[in-house]
């Protein structure tokens, strides 16, 4: 089947990244829970665990992006979205059976492979969508992960009253439920005349650096977008373990405040992305996402009382267009029968960062509320995420007058 220009196929791609987020949102408010019934002595030695989990899954995303892409380019996006769906859901059913921590490192490695899934999804808008439509595109699809942040912590927050492994339970079954409407109604986006031949030398993960050599808007894009995902790794890395640190939450209340999270992100990705890069430019709109990112990052570093982490949810809503909108700016300067390519180098080059970045943060929380700790200070890791945003923010910056520079000179 060719490309399909309906609605139909993106509303699939939407519920996938709808689903994935939902599942990873589902478990958040339980981690800590599971990882001391399971072992871990104190919230301290949970956060260090739950950092090096979200490093095995970055890792395995590092390799197997890049592959996960050129397969797309070579077999089509369908075959590759499908498999790593059924990925997906053993997973999650794997990790709810763990019997001890180690399984869940062998859960989260199966998951960075299927987590490559949105390489050839983001591929599949792309080739699905005109040029100048990809901003809105790729907003309307990034909205499904603040969705999943309106569902899944909620539904997780109660199913974590039930006991800490049921909320994985369900986000097998909810992986498992997609892969089945998927392979009803997804079709094929790329035609065979559009392929090409599958390249291992293109399917290094370090590989990407040809590509983007010949493209050096895109390489400042894709390191801006690395240092995006850097800094906002504070979130899924520490936010259940910082709230408890921070405010002793339940599971509950944890689930509730990454509700409040999803539906600001989600109202922003779907409503403004495409409106910002219109009105004022794509690395306008990149940019005034990372500053809201550098500042709420702050904020959340300093937040004196609980209630105040909902009125910040809100606020910083605006960050949420970051990366729809650098994505756009790359694909928009790509071939066709390349987007597979493209993506699947920015999912390694973003997979650096996300290997960096749970380790980071995680470990910065848990020095500074280890007992014996110099100073407790639970938002330290946010005021590193703060100042890492604030470089990406620099970065695109210093590229407008330099490329325009190079324009007037040519």
């Amino acid at each position: 089947m060719t490309a399909d220009p309906s609605k139909r196929p993106l509303i699939f791609i939407f519920i996938t990244r709808l689903v994935d987020a939902i599942g990873f949102g589902i478990v958040m408010p339980v981690m800590p829970q599971l990882l001391m019934s399971m072992g871990a002595a104190d919230i301290a030695a949970a956060t260090r665990i739950g950092g090096w989990l979200l490093v095995t899954y970055a890792v395995l995303q590092f390799f197997f992006g890049p592959v996960i892409g050129n397969l797309s380019d070579r077999f089509g996006r369908r075959p590759v979205i499908l498999i790593s769906l059924f990925a997906y859901s053993i997973d999650y059913a794997l990790m709810g059976m763990a019997p001890s921590i180690l399984w869940l490192f062998i859960g989260r490695a199966i998951a960075g492979i299927a987590g490559a899934v949105y390489v050839p999804a983001s591929a599949f808008v792309a080739d699905v969508t005109p040029p100048e439509k990809r901003a809105h595109a790729f907003g309307l699809v990034g909205a499904a992960f603040g969705l999943g942040f309106i569902i899944g912590p909620g539904i997780g927050g109660l199913l974590g009253e039930f006991g800490p492994r049921a909320p994985f339970f369900a986000a097998a079954a909810l992986a498992a439920a997609n892969l089945i409407f998927g392979f009803f109604v997804l079709p094929e986006s790329l035609p065979q005349e559009r392929r090409r031949a599958f390249s291992w030398r293109r399917a290094n993960p370090l590989g990407v650096a040809a590509l983007l050599r010949h493209y050096p808007a895109v390489m400042i894009y894709a390191f801006a977008t690395a240092a995006f995902l850097l800094g906002n790794n504070v979130y899924p890395s520490t936010w259940a373990f910082f709230m408890t640190a921070r405010f002793d939450w339940s599971s509950g209340m944890i689930g509730l405040s990454l509700v409040a999270t999803g539906v600001a992100m989600a109202l922003a990705q779907a409503t403004l992305t495409g409106r910002l890069a219109a009105r004022i430019g794509g690395e306008r709109a990149a940019l005034l996402g990372l500053s809201t990112a550098a500042l709420m990052a702050l904020c959340y570093a300093l937040v004196p009382q609980g209630w105040m982490v909902f009125v910040l949810a809100g606020v910083g809503a605006l960050q949420a267009i970051t990366y729809p909108s650098l994505n756009a700016l790359m694909s928009r300067q790509i071939p066709a029968n390349a987007q597979g390519e493209l993506q699947g180098g920015i999912a390694s080059l973003t997979s650096i960062a996300n290997v960096i970045g749970p380790l980071v943060m995680s470990q910065t929380l848990a020095y500074f509320t280890a007992p014996g700790a110099p100073v407790h200070f639970p938002g330290a890791a946010f005021v590193l995420a703060a100042l890492i945003n604030t470089g990406a923010a620099l970065l695109i910056f210093w590229k407008r007058p330099a490329a325009a520079q190079a324009a007037s000179a040519a």
